[in-house]
C-alpha cells in the first residue's frame, strides 16, 4: 500500500472494516440459527440487508430514516412551541379575513 496516497489507505481500511463487520455478523447470525433465536432464511436476508446498508444500497431505508428525521424535527419544534407552516398559513388567512372585515366597516357610507 502507497503510504503517499491517504485516499488509497482509507478505501482499504473502509473494505477490511466492512469485511470485519459482515464477517462477526455472519458468526453472530449463525449463533443464533444455531440456538434457534433466528431462521436460516432470516439470518442470511439480514446479513444481506445489512451490508446492502454498509454499500448504500437501500434507498427505502434513506427514505425511511428522512421521514423519520422530518417528523424528529417537527415534534421538536413543536415541543419549543413553533408553529407549524399550516399554523401560520391559517393565521395569515385569519388575519387578511379580520383586515378585510376591518376595511368594509371603517369604510364611509
Amino acid at each position: 500500500m502507497d503510504a503517499a496516497n491517504p485516499l488509497q489507505q482509507l478505501l482499504l481500511r473502509g473494505l477490511g472494516t466492512t469485511t470485519l463487520v459482515a464477517d462477526h455478523l455472519r458468526g453472530v447470525t449463525q449463533n443464533w440459527v444455531n440456538s434457534g433465536r433466528l431462521d436460516p432464511n432470516e439470518a442470511s436476508a439480514l446479513v444481506d440487508d445489512v451490508l446492502k446498508a454498509l454499500r448504500g444500497e437501500t434507498p427505502e431505508l434513506e427514505q425511511q430514516m428522512g421521514r423519520n428525521l422530518e417528523r424528529n424535527r417537527d415534534n421538536l419544534l413543536q415541543d419549543f412551541g413553533v408553529p407549524s407552516q399550516k399554523e401560520v398559513d391559517e393565521l395569515r388567512g385569519r388575519i387578511d379575513r379580520l383586515e378585510q372585515q376591518l376595511r368594509q366597516m371603517n369604510r364611509p357610507e
